[in-house]
């Protein structure tokens, strides 16, 4: 970014975002707050809280701040929200320390853990939207989180990749798999990304199909789920077992099968809308 502009102290919320500025919206904040990233960590207090205060709890290079948001927690005024993207982890503050995004999910509130989030993602998007898909001009920051090129005037927001996972049930079992990707020995649910021209409940019937060979029924919505690694968007479904064997996607697939409630696999991390689908089925007899 261009335009080294120090962060000032933290004063009055932030004001609207100006068009086509290069360097982060600034304005004038209150209560601000730091949500600073690096090589997938983000930066804590040792208390395992988000920075806050007049001023940065570290110095930030110009090219360090990403963007700054408005941000009005339930119940209270709104507060400037700096994000940045910092050159290196901050590894000599006793006070400070690096934390996987992932792990914030048992330290952080819920509502802090998905703002965590939303910050993560727009990193990512500014690192890749710095030039123009149509021109190559300079993409700089129209609003707090969208760009637009300065010389052909192309809009940009940041984009979801969406898939779906589903429970699918046969009786008092219900279908677990460990994809070669996963990076424990947990088992979890069918999932897949949703392709261009798909409805998500045909992407549900597809990604059962491909994966275990199997034909489902009943598909009914669940819940949806943020999913910030790097930039996703999780749609839970449940289904009824049809007919058909397991056939695994080998490519995919290492080990998979019907469960019961009493013999359970290991279980993926709480912070995932796996296993909020597994233990909302494993409650009820």
């Amino acid at each position: 970014m261009s335009n080294p502009l120090p962060a000032p102290p933290l004063g009055e919320c932030l004001n609207a975002a100006s068009p086509l500025q290069s360097t982060p919206p600034k304005g004038e904040r209150r209560g601000g707050r730091y949500f600073l990233f690096c090589q997938g960590d983000i930066l804590l207090t040792k208390e395992g809280t988000i920075p806050c205060g007049d001023t940065p709890p570290i110095e930030l290079k110009p090219w360090e701040e990403v963007t700054v948001l408005k941000h009005s927690p339930k119940g209270g005024a709104g507060r400037g929200l700096l994000v940045g993207l910092l050159s290196h982890p901050v590894t000599d503050r006793e006070d400070l320390q690096m934390v996987p995004l992932r792990k914030t999910f048992h330290i952080l509130s819920a509502e802090d853990y998905q703002l965590a989030g939303k910050c993560a993602e727009l990193v990512y998007f500014h690192q890749n939207s710095k030039f123009c898909g149509v021109c190559g001009g300079e993409m700089r920051w129209q609003t707090e989180i969208s760009k637009q090129c300065k010389e052909c005037g192309k809009e940009l927001w940041p984009s979801l990749a969406t898939a779906i996972i589903v429970r699918v049930t046969r009786g008092d079992e219900i279908l677990m798999v460990h994809a070669h990707n996963f990076r424990d020995r947990h088992y979890g649910l069918v999932a897949g990304f949703v392709e261009t021209g798909e409805t998500l409940e045909e992407c549900v019937q597809r990604e059962v199909w491909e994966e275990t060979q199997l034909r489902i029924t009943n598909i009914r919505y669940f819940a949806s789920q943020p999913w910030p690694y790097p930039s996703g968007l999780m749609v839970g479904f449940t289904a009824d077992y049809l007919s058909g064997e397991i056939e695994l996607q080998k490519a995919e697939l290492s080990d998979g099968g019907w469960y019961k409630r009493d013999n359970l696999p290991f279980l993926p991390d709480p912070s995932s809308i796996a296993y909020r689908l597994i233990m909302d089925w494993a409650s009820h007899d």
